[in-house]
């Protein structure tokens, strides 16, 4: 299997893959973490200065549940839980340890893992999904909104999953061969290009109840997709200039998704008019 077999579907005209020098603008994400770093430090000192009772930090009352993106794990958005629990929030991991496997099955053990923290909070819960990982989110809130109160995607192409970068589709690539060699647990050829893949696409694009809150991030400067795959027109688009993998720490995606998740949870889209024939 070569890198061009991913289905046409998943790539719809008016999309491409970003171009090979695009990925030098993710070398930013070293700037961005020492933003994070920064801010950090000061919040630390004010912290410190502030007496307890004078705190009161903010407390959200739904659960947030964050889901990392492809060839990465729980571990990748640690930096952003350390900030959402900073202003109030309870956050909890999706137990992926890698996302490299069927999308649709990594949906289904995401399914599983909000129906415990639901169970366990009592209330429906809110999450965050990086690249991939919004997207498996996405098809997961609109096939059980009875667990999901609301959604913030993070760079998730979900309008053409396969407008990325050919750097990751050499590694979709890797991952189909060691899967036709035996390796289990791995994204197989149908991910990519059968039934699987289908219906993976379509669930990510099934409309969202009313009541489910659902915020787009995405960023021009994105070196991995295209971002106008990104502006889903069920969501509430916006846009920040990090990296594709800034977007988990940068201090002002932090801070969007921040505002997203204390927003109230009925949705109010907003159109984002895209000339179709731009490339990325």
């Amino acid at each position: 299997m070569s890198q061009h077999t991913v289905a046409d579907f998943l790539r719809p005209p008016g999309f491409e893959r970003p171009e090979r020098s695009a990925l030098l603008r993710e070398a930013s994400a070293v700037t961005e973490v020492g933003r994070y770093a920064r801010r950090a430090v000061t919040e630390r000192v004010v912290r410190r200065s502030t007496p307890y009772a004078g705190r009161a930090p903010y407390r959200s009352a739904d659960p947030v549940l964050l889901v990392p993106g492809f060839l990465a794990g729980d571990q990748s958005l640690a930096l952003l839980a350390r900030s959402l629990r900073g202003e109030g929030f309870r956050t909890y991991r999706s137990h992926m340890h890698v996302n490299i496997g069927c999308t649709m099955a990594a949906a289904g053990m995401l399914e599983r893992r909000l129906e415990q923290v639901a169970h366990r909070r009592g209330t429906r819960v809110r999450v965050v999904g990086h690249s991939l990982g919004g997207m498996i989110a996405r098809g997961v809130a609109a096939r059980r909104p009875d667990l999901v109160s609301g959604i913030v995607t993070l760079g998730s192409p979900v309008l053409a999953p396969g407008a990325h970068h050919g750097s990751l589709a050499a590694g979709v690539d890797v991952l189909v061969r060691l899967s036709r060699a035996g390796v289990p647990g791995l994204m197989a050829e149908d991910c990519v290009a059968g039934e699987c893949a289908r219906q993976s696409f379509e669930q990510a694009r099934t409309p969202l109840a009313d009541d489910i809150g659902f915020t787009a991030v995405y960023s021009r400067r994105d070196g991995f997709v295209d971002w106008r795959a990104c502006l889903d027109p069920d969501a509430e688009t916006r846009e920040v200039r990090s990296s594709h993998f800034g977007m988990a720490f940068d201090p002002d995606c932090v801070d969007l998704v921040v505002d997203a998740l204390r927003s109230p949870v009925l949705r109010q889209t907003s159109a984002v008019e895209v000339d179709r024939g731009e490339i990325a």
